[in-house]
């Protein structure tokens, strides 16, 4: 998939307005210098156990926002939509992923209650500052992404496995990534694991459970980073009767410029 120059420069509500309109990718390089989230959406009825799944697991789970159940913008959306704003959105009913749509208007209920959680694509502008490179985006891929064999503290009705992006570095450059990272928890921060993908019960790294696989460069280490993600595959292990994520990979842009969740 070839990277369209133009996107890295776009404002947010330029790119949540393309999407709106029906462009559909990953969104990792759109708008750089931007945060992104991933969203998952569910009835109020299940919200107090994915707040409580959030506190408890929090460095898959870092909520930046809650939207009050049939609140459809916030104040990291400026006069955007929740229901349109991201390139695709996953449906899951008994946890079955039942439809992939690029518009959840027709799908959506007033007792829904979105949660906005960090990504791991807003510190990859810090990383390409640094001169370190981002594979998926070199690659013109999706990330890629994994189940581990990590459990994540269960909360009420929701539990499930930790699940982890990866980005292969040169091994002369994980220390940067580390401490680069490390400044950014509000969207994962530092990494969990760096090395033998087998150590947290990944079998192939060619074989992601979502996104995209990169190729590895000879030299290359695999870094893993926790992943929002999480909370669907909770949703998945779970089953509840309903719920709606981001399409993985295809986030919600923010308002919000990346420096704002860096520490110093």
């Amino acid at each position: 998939m070839p990277e369209i120059p133009d996107l890295t420069t776009l404002l947010p509500a330029e790119a949540r307005a393309r999407f709106r309109h029906g462009l559909v990718r990953p969104t990792a390089g759109i708008s750089r210098g931007y945060a992104q989230a991933n969203v998952i959406i569910v009835p109020r009825d299940l919200a107090f156990d994915v707040l409580l799944f959030a506190q408890r697991n929090p460095k898959s789970c870092p909520v930046l926002d809650v939207l009050d159940a049939g609140q459809t913008t916030g104040r990291l959306m400026a006069g955007g939509d929740i229901r349109t704003d991201i390139p695709e959105y996953i449906v899951y009913e008994h946890g079955e992923p039942v439809e992939r749509l690029t518009d959840i208007t027709g799908r959506w209920r007033g007792d829904l209650v979105t949660f906005i959680v960090g990504c791991s694509f807003t510190f990859e502008t810090a990383l390409l500052d640094a001169g370190i490179p981002v594979a998926h985006i070199d690659q013109g891929v999706n990330v890629p992404m994994y189940r581990t064999s990590v459990p994540c503290s269960p909360a009420g009705s929701l539990g499930g496995p930790l699940v982890v992006s990866m980005r292969p570095l040169p091994a002369s450059q994980v220390a940067d990534a580390v401490r680069i990272t490390s400044r950014y928890p509000a969207v994962h921060g530092a990494p969990v694991h760096v090395g033998n993908p087998a150590e947290i019960g990944i079998e192939d790294l060619g074989r992601p459970d979502f996104g995209d696989p990169v190729r590895i460069p000879e030299g290359h280490i695999p870094v893993f980073w926790a992943c929002g993600v999480t909370p669907q595959a909770a949703v998945m292990a779970s089953r509840p009767e309903f719920a709606i994520g981001h399409a993985p990979g295809h986030m919600l842009i923010t308002d919000a410029r990346d420096v704002e969740y860096a520490i110093p």
